[in-house]
C-alpha cells in the first residue's frame, strides 16, 4: 500500500530565503524571495534609521522601537485607506442618488409625452 501523500503546490514552492536585517543573518521561509527580501531590506532600513536617531547599540531596544515605527506607519495607512474608502463610498451614494432623481425625472417627462 502506497502511503506517499501529495504535497499541496503551496509548499513545494516553499524555500528558505538568507536575508541580513541589522548586521543578523535570517533564514526566513516563504515562496517569494523576492518580496521576503523587501521587506527584510525595510525593516533594515529602519532599525539602521531608529539607531541612527536615537544613538541607542541596543539591537532588542532598536528592533522594537523600529517595530512600533513600522507599526504606527501601518495605522496611517489603515487610517488613509478607510478614510479613501469612506469618501468612495460616500461619492457612490451620492451619484446612485443622482442617477435615482434624473430617472425619476425623466419617467416625467416620458409620461408627459405621451399624455399630451
Amino acid at each position: 500500500m502506497d502511503q506517499t501523500m501529495e504535497v499541496p503546490e503551496e509548499q513545494a514552492e516553499r524555500q528558505s530565503i538568507a536575508v541580513e536585517i541589522y548586521d543578523q543573518v535570517y533564514n526566513l521561509g516563504g515562496t517569494d524571495p523576492a518580496y521576503i527580501e523587501r521587506l527584510a531590506h525595510i525593516v533594515d532600513a529602519k532599525m539602521r534609521a531608529v539607531s541612527a536617531h536615537g544613538g541607542t547599540v541596543d539591537s532588542l531596544r532598536v528592533a522594537v522601537l523600529a517595530a512600533l515605527n513600522i507599526a504606527d506607519e501601518l495605522c496611517g495607512a489603515r487610517e488613509r485607506h478607510d478614510v479613501l474608502a469612506g469618501n468612495l463610498s460616500q461619492s457612490q451614494l451620492s451619484m446612485r442618488s443622482r442617477a435615482g432623481s434624473l430617472a425619476g425625472l425623466l419617467d416625467e417627462v416620458l409620461e408627459e409625452r405621451k399624455a399630451g
